[in-house]
């Protein structure tokens, strides 16, 4: 029995395939098994997916040479989710801060879809990738096209890393699939910390009462995946505190939701309850000051500011930076006039 299936599993690696060994298959190679069975693809291109632990067999990773059991149940995991959709190129400016023949460094800007996805067809990073790329080409003559390792929120700004080859893709993943890298954010959250640093552990997973925001789960709970985030104070400001936060695990909306869960929702995030006045005063001089700078940077204040890994072909560790953006920084310059220029007890 042959099944196909398109729904998400863990991290950033989707299920493209679902297959049922019939009880009567010889023990093949599971390489070639596949390969008989998936159109459009080659031996290699398995083999590599194999090593990069993206083929599972009841659940296990397992290598090119296992030979399938009757009743094995395999999935095939790629990084980018199943589409029915042509991607069209678009011209979109980009800001592209590296590039060689494996790889892109992107710091996207707030307000980009990184995927074409139901809603955002058009207008995506994707979209503006395939044009840029438009005129590449792969040893073989094929075109380059843009290989998603991983994303960000749409309202997030920050580095993503983007595959140039199916080689370099596999890699990739298997890296943030082990969460075997380093990623460090900024995040402006509302409240002081009594400490300078900390760690949230907890289970990130869909609320079940509204599946368009993560929660975080009671330990000991099963539901949620296991979510790790470090949390350092770099800048504080009385009502809110400026934090760089390493991800040890990569779930989606990990530190929004982490940040909640502890009582400290990120300055203007909507979704996760920090676009209300949480802390300070009632004067109405702040509630504007507040106002004023919902409106300067009219998004969650978080920014994935750096991002290190092996590289696909050297294995040498690679460790990429950015600035700010503007919004963010505008928004950190009004909150370090203000507790200059206050007088209020508080701060």
């Amino acid at each position: 029995m042959v099944e196909e299936n398109e729904s998400n599993v863990k991290d950033e690696l989707y299920e493209h395939f679902r297959f049922v060994v019939d009880p009567g298959t010889d023990m093949l190679r599971i390489d070639k098994y596949l390969f008989n069975l998936i159109r459009h693809t080659s031996r290699n291109k398995i083999q590599q997916a194999a090593k990069a632990g993206c083929i599972l067999v009841n659940g296990k990773a397992e290598k090119q040479n296992y030979k399938v059991h009757p009743n094995d149940v395999i999935s095939v995991l790629m990084p980018n989710p199943p589409r029915d959709t042509e991607i069209l190129p678009e011209d979109i400016p980009l800001n592209i801060q590296y590039e060689d023949d494996d790889l892109l460094i992107i710091n996207k800007e707030a307000g980009m879809v990184v995927h074409p996805a139901f809603g955002n067809y058009t207008g995506t990073m994707v979209n503006a990738l395939y044009h840029y790329l438009g005129q590449q080409q792969l040893p073989d003559g094929s075109p380059v096209k843009p290989l998603l390792v991983h994303r960000i929120d749409k309202n997030t700004s920050g580095l993503l890393v983007v595959a140039k080859n199916e080689i370099a893709q596999m890699r990739l993943a298997k890296v943030f699939f082990d969460h075997d890298l380093e990623r460090k954010y900024r995040a402006l959250v509302w409240g002081d910390f009594p400490d300078d640093e900390g760690t949230i552990v907890g289970n990130v997973g869909r609320n079940p009462k509204d599946r368009m925001v993560m929660t975080v789960f009671p330990e000991g709970d099963e539901r949620g995946k296991h979510a790790v985030t470090h949390w350092k104070v770099i800048e504080r400001f009385g009502y809110v505190t400026l934090l760089e936060c390493q991800l040890e695990t990569g779930r989606t909306h990990q530190i929004r939701v982490h940040m909640q869960s502890i009582g400290h929702p990120l300055f203007n995030d909507e979704a996760y309850g920090g676009s209300k006045i949480l802390k300070g005063t009632t004067f109405s001089k702040y509630q504007q000051f507040i106002r004023n700078c919902f409106a300067l940077m009219p998004r969650q204040a978080l920014h994935a500011k750096s991002l290190g890994f092996a590289h696909p072909t050297s294995g040498k560790f690679v460790l990429f930076d950015s600035e700010l953006p503007a919004d963010f920084q505008a928004v950190l310059e009004k909150w370090r006039n203000y507790v200059h220029t206050s007088h209020i007890d508080e701060l």
